[in-house]
C-alpha cells in the first residue's frame, strides 16, 4: 500500500466521521444553536479536508491554484463556526447580539471573496514533488482575521472552562483540548509555511489534525454526553458489536471448524448441512447478544440510568393521589431525587408575588433573600447554559442547577428547583423534556391544592359565621315567638273586645233604619245606611282578625250547614250596593234560578264574598263594572267576581295572597288596606275543599272567585228532611267550638 493510499484512506474516513457525526448531532436537536454550529462545522470541515487533498494531489496539479484559493475560502467559514461554536458551548443560544453576529458574518464573507481573488494567492509552483502556492498581498486579509477569530474562540472557551463545573466543564475542557492542539498544528505547520516559507509539505497531514479534534469531541460525547446523543451512539455501538460478533462466529464456524472436521476444499453436503444448522443456530443467539451487548453499552454510556415513563407515572400518581400541599410536594421531590439521582429538589408555591410555600431549599420564606427569586423569571433556567450574571450567582448560592416555572393558563404557581445531579453530569435534553412534562402537570396539581386549602379555611371561617348567626337567629326567633304569642293574644282580645260595642252599634242602626226611634227622613237613612255598612265591614275585619289568631292556635274551625249560596250571595251584595252607586260603579249580579244547597260554612263563605266583591269596589275606577256570577255545572259551582279595575302587576301576581301583602298600585289606591281579606278568603276556600279562582291583566281588570265540587258540599238526607237539624247541627258545631 502507497503513502497516496493511506493519505486518500485518512482522509476518507475523517471525513466520514466528520459527516456521520454531523448528521447524528444535527438531527438530535435542530432547534439547539449548538447543534447546528457543530453540525455546520462538521460539513464546511469536510469540503476543507478534500480541498486540501486535491490542492497538493499531483494528478489535479492543472487546477492546482483554484484548490489552494478554494482551500482558505472554505477555512474563512470554517474558523468563523469555530468561534461560533465558543460562544454557544454549553448553551443551546449563540451567546452574541444580533448586531455583533451580522458584522462578523459580513466580514467573513468579505475574507471568503478576498480568498477566491488573486490578491490572496497569485500562482502555484512545483518544487519536487510538492505543489507550493505563491501568496498575494491580500493573504495578510485571512491571516489577521484567522488569528482574531482564532485567538478570540480560546480566550472565550478558556473563561468558560474557569467559571463552569460539573459535566459542562469536563464538555468544554475536551473541545477545547481539541480545537487548541488542531488550531495551533495549523498554524505552525500550515498557515506559518505557506505565508513565510512559501511551503506546502505538511499540508497532506491536516486530516490527521483534524482527527485529533474529532477524537476529543467524541470522547466528549461518549464520556460526558456533548450534544447529547448517546442513545444514536449507543444503538449504532451495540448494533455494530452485534453484527462484528455473528459475523466473526459464522466465519468461524462455517469455514474454520468445518474444514477441521471435513479436511475438504470444496464444500461437501454434510458440510453444507452443518453451515445450515449453525446459520439457525446464530439466528436465534440474535435476540439475547442483543440484550447483552445493550446491557453493556448502557453501563458506558448510561451509568445512572432511569426510566422517563417509571418516573412519570409515580409522579403522575402522587398528582393525583394528594391533595394536601406539603404531602404533594414532599412527595414528588423525593421520587424526582431518588430516581434522578439529584441532590435536591423543592418546590416553590407563590401567591400574589409571595411565597407561601419554600419546600426543602426554602423551608424558611421569612428571612435570607428571598426576595431575589424573582430573577428566576417565567423562563426554564439551567445553570449549565447560562453565562455569568446575578441570576447564576443566585442560584448558585442556593445550590440550585435547575429552575422550572411552574404555570397553569390562568396563573404563575411558582418554581420548580433541583440541585447537582449526583454523579456530577449536566441536565440533558432528555432530563428538561421529562422535567417540563412534570411541571406542566405539577402547576395544575399546586393550583388544585391551593384552592383546596382555600376552601378549607373558607369552610372554617364560614361555619364560625353560620354557627354565630345561628345562634343570634335562634334568640331572635325566640324572640319573635314571645312577639308573635303577644300579638295573637293582643288582637283577640282586642277583637272580642270591639266586637260587643260594635254589635251594639249596629243593633240600634238596624232599629233607627227600621223607625223604632221615630219616623226619618230619606236624607237620615241614606247616612244610616252608610253608617250601617261600614259597621258591617268593621265586623267582617275583626272577624278576619279572629280568625288569622285562631289559625296561628290551631282553632280555626270550618261550621259546615245547609246553605242556599245565591241567597247569601244576593244578601252581601245587597249591603254593597250603596258602597258601590257611591262610587259611580254599576254592580250586576247574575242570579241563577235555580241552585242546589250546599254544606258550607255561611259565615265565612259570606267573608269571601264580601272581601272580594269589596276589594272590586275600591279598585275599580269610577264608571266601571262589576259583575258577579253563579254558575252551576254538571259537577261544580263556581262564583266569579269580575271587574274591570286596576289589576295587578305580573311581578306581584305570585305574593298576592300572602298574609298582610298588598300589591303596589293597590297601596296607592287604598292606602288604609290591611292584606287579609284575600289571605284569609284563599284559607277558607281550601279549608272548605274548593279551589281559587284568580285571572288578572294590569290596568284591565281582575277576576276572583272559587269553585267547589258538588260531590263534597252534597247535604245528607236527614238535614233536608228535618228543617230544625241543620240548626240543631249549627249549635252543636258552635258548642263544640266553645
Amino acid at each position: 500500500m502507497t503513502t497516496a493510499d493511506i493519505r486518500l484512506g485518512v482522509l476518507v474516513f475523517t471525513v466520514f466521521v466528520n459527516l456521520l457525526l454531523a448528521a447524528f448531532v444535527y438531527k438530535n436537536n435542530s432547534k439547539s444553536a449548538t447543534n447546528t454550529v457543530f453540525g455546520a462545522l462538521a460539513v464546511v470541515t469536510s469540503l476543507w479536508l478534500i480541498d486540501v487533498y486535491l490542492s497538493v494531489n499531483p494528478h489535479f496539479e492543472a487546477l492546482s491554484i483554484v484548490w489552494v484559493r478554494l482551500s482558505i475560502f472554505f477555512a474563512a467559514p470554517q474558523i468563523f463556526l469555530f468561534f461560533l461554536l465558543s460562544h454557544t458551548l454549553p448553551h443551546d443560544k449563540i451567546q452574541l447580539s444580533d448586531k455583533r453576529l451580522k458584522t462578523l458574518l459580513i466580514i467573513t464573507l468579505v475574507v471568503m471573496l478576498d480568498a477566491v481573488s488573486p490578491f490572496a494567492f497569485s500562482k502555484t509552483e512545483k518544487v519536487g514533488s510538492n505543489i507550493n502556492a505563491i501568496p498575494g498581498i491580500g493573504l495578510p486579509i485571512f491571516v489577521v482575521f484567522a488569528f482574531a477569530m482564532s485567538v478570540s474562540a480560546v480566550v472565550v472557551l478558556y473563561r468558560k472552562l474557569k467559571h463552569t463545573s460539573g459535566y459542562a466543564k469536563e464538555q468544554i475542557k475536551y473541545v477545547f483540548t481539541g480545537i487548541l492542539i488542531m488550531l495551533g498544528l495549523l498554524s505552525l505547520t500550515i498557515l506559518l509555511p505557506v505565508a513565510v516559507f512559501k511551503s506546502s509539505i505538511f499540508i497532506p497531514f491536516v486530516p490527521l489534525y483534524t482527527l485529533i479534534f474529532l477524537g476529543m469531541t467524541t470522547y466528549a460525547i461518549v464520556r460526558h454526553h456533548l450534544f447529547d446523543i448517546r442513545a444514536v451512539i449507543t444503538k449504532s455501538v451495540t448494533y455494530v458489536l452485534l453484527l462484528l460478533t455473528l459475523t466473526t462466529l459464522y466465519g468461524v464456524f462455517a469455514f474454520k471448524i468445518g474444514n477441521i472436521i471435513f479436511g475438504a476444499t470444496k464444500i461437501s453436503q454434510a458440510q453444507k448441512i452443518l453451515n445450515i444448522a449453525l446459520a439457525i443456530l446464530l439466528g436465534f443467539s440474535i435476540q439475547p447478544l442483543k440484550d447483552f451487548f445493550e446491557k453493556l453499552t448502557d453501563r458506558v454510556f448510561y451509568r445512572d440510568k432511569y426510566d422517563p415513563q417509571i418516573l412519570l407515572n409515580d409522579v403522575s400518581h402522587i398528582l393525583a393521589s394528594e391533595i394536601d400541599m406539603k404531602n404533594l410536594t414532599s412527595e414528588v421531590c423525593r421520587v424526582i431525587k431518588t430516581q434522578m439521582r439529584v441532590s435536591d429538589a423543592s418546590i416553590v408555591v407563590l401567591e400574589k408575588g409571595r411565597i407561601i410555600y419554600g419546600g426543602e431549599l426554602f423551608s424558611d420564606p421569612v428571612s435570607g433573600n428571598f426576595h431575589d427569586i424573582s430573577l428566576l423569571g417565567k423562563n426554564r433556567i439551567f445553570v449549565d447554559n447560562i453565562s455569568e450574571g446575578t441570576t447564576r450567582s443566585f442560584l448558585e448560592n442556593h445550590r440550585i442547577r435547575a429552575s422550572v416555572p411552574l404555570r397553569t393558563r390562568d396563573e404563575f404557581v411558582g418554581y420548580f428547583l433541583l440541585g447537582e445531579k449526583l454523579n456530577g453530569e449536566v441536565y440533558s435534553s432528555e432530563d428538561e423534556r421529562i422535567l417540563l412534562i412534570i411541571g406542566a402537570e405539577l402547576a395544575v396539581a399546586i393550583s388544585n391544592a391551593k384552592a383546596y386549602l382555600e376552601i378549607q379555611q373558607f369552610n372554617v371561617t364560614l361555619q364560625e359565621k353560620v354557627d354565630n348567626a345561628t345562634r343570634e337567629l335562634r334568640k331572635t326567633n325566640e324572640k319573635l315567638k314571645d312577639l308573635d304569642e303577644a300579638k295573637d293574644e293582643f288582637i283577640s282580645m282586642a277583637s272580642h273586645q270591639l266586637r260587643t260595642p260594635l254589635t251594639t252599634v249596629k243593633g240600634y242602626i238596624s232599629m233607627v233604619q227600621e223607625g223604632d226611634g221615630g219616623k226619618i227622613t230619606a236624607k237620615q237613612k241614606n247616612l244610616l245606611d252608610q253608617a250601617f255598612s261600614g259597621s258591617q265591614r268593621m265586623v267582617y275585619l275583626i272577624a278576619d282578625l279572629l280568625n288569622v289568631s285562631r289559625l296561628q292556635t290551631g282553632k280555626f274551625v270550618i261550621e259546615n250547614a245547609p246553605t242556599n249560596l245565591a241567597d247569601v250571595v244576593e244578601g252581601e251584595l245587597a249591603q254593597l250596593a250603596e258602597p258601590a252607586k257611591s262610587h259611580n260603579l254599576k254592580l250586576i249580579y247574575k242570579k241563577p234560578k235555580h241552585f242546589p244547597l250546599l254544606m258550607l260554612d255561611e259565615t265565612k263563605i259570606r267573608q269571601v264574598i264580601m272581601n272580594f266583591t269589596d276589594n272590586a269596589i275600591y279598585y275599580t275606577p269610577s264608571g266601571g263594572t262589576i259583575t258577579v256570577s253563579l254558575v252551576d255545572k254538571p259537577d261544580t259551582i263556581e262564583c266569579t267576581v269580575v271587574d274591570t279595575g286596576i289589576g295587578v302587576p305580573k311581578s306581584e301576581e305570585h305574593h298576592l295572597f300572602s298574609k298582610f301583602y298588598r300589591a303596589g298600585n293597590a297601596r296607592k289606591a287604598r292606602p288604609d288596606g290591611t292584606g287579609l281579606g284575600l289571605f284569609m278568603a284563599k284559607k277558607v276556600i281550601i279549608a272548605q275543599g274548593g279551589a281559587l279562582i284568580f285571572r288578572t291583566v294590569e290596568g284591565k281588570g281582575s277576576t276572583f272567585g272559587f269553585s267547589f265540587s258538588k260531590a263534597k258540599l252534597k247535604v245528607p238526607a236527614h238535614l233536608k228532611s228535618d228543617p230544625n237539624a241543620q240548626k240543631k247541627t249549627a249549635e252543636a258545631m258552635a258548642g263544640a267550638l266553645k
